[in-house]
């Protein structure tokens, strides 16, 4: 079994040697060690990807917007995620991003996770029929579990999710109530311990 570092290792010199830059190929490397990681097919996917992309055209794209179109050619996913990087403090400002015609999403998807990270915030990406769940770079939850090249996408969906507790008022003050039976009952000797150095001064 390949380690990760020899994922990444390999991943990174593999996109240098189509033309991307070694910047952006550092982040590929980053992104197929996640994608490894959490179970999705990130070196088949790229692999793939970069046999196609110098026989193939690609549209980059510079500033996300609310909609992005390619009509022509698909959008390449890994200046598309460099980008959504980059953005990503403004981008999460919008309630929602949909982007359309893209090639081999799945690369696209670790961009997501580690912005997720960025921001502080749960992020909702839906892939044509395939829902992700990505969870600050922690974890992707997902109904994709196909090991397979997911060659091109009709859409994305992106939705930046609000942080909220899945627990009400009651139940929290429920749960907090049954914590204050371990609470220690403050005496004075707890009191002399706690105030610093005490009556001993070894300077």
């Amino acid at each position: 079994m390949k380690t990760l570092s020899e994922i990444d290792t390999t991943s990174k010199r593999a996109t240098r040697s189509v033309g991307f830059s070694w910047g952006i190929a550092e982040e590929v490397g980053k992104n197929m060690r996640l994608l490894e990681l959490f179970g999705l097919a990130g070196v088949k996917n790229l692999n793939k990807y970069l046999k196609d992309y110098k026989k193939n055209h690609y549209q980059k794209i510079a500033l996300i917007s609310d909609i992005n179109n390619s009509n022509k050619y698909p959008f390449c996913p890994i200046i598309l995620g460099t980008n959504f990087i980059d953005q990503i403090n403004l981008l999460d400002k919008k309630h929602n991003i949909q982007i359309s015609n893209i090639a081999f999403p799945l690369l696209f998807l670790p961009f997501a996770s580690r912005a997720s990270e960025i921001i502080g915030k749960k992020i909702y990406l839906k892939i044509d029929d395939n829902e992700f769940l990505l969870n600050l770079n922690q974890s992707i939850y997902s109904n994709y579990l196909k090991n397979e090249i997911l060659k091109n996408c009709n859409s994305i969906n992106i939705s930046f999710l609000e942080n909220n507790n899945s627990f009400n008022e009651i139940e929290w003050k429920e749960l907090y109530k049954l914590s204050e039976d371990t609470f220690v009952e403050e005496t004075d000797s707890l009191k002399i311990g706690a105030a610093g150095a005490g009556l001993t001064d070894n300077d």
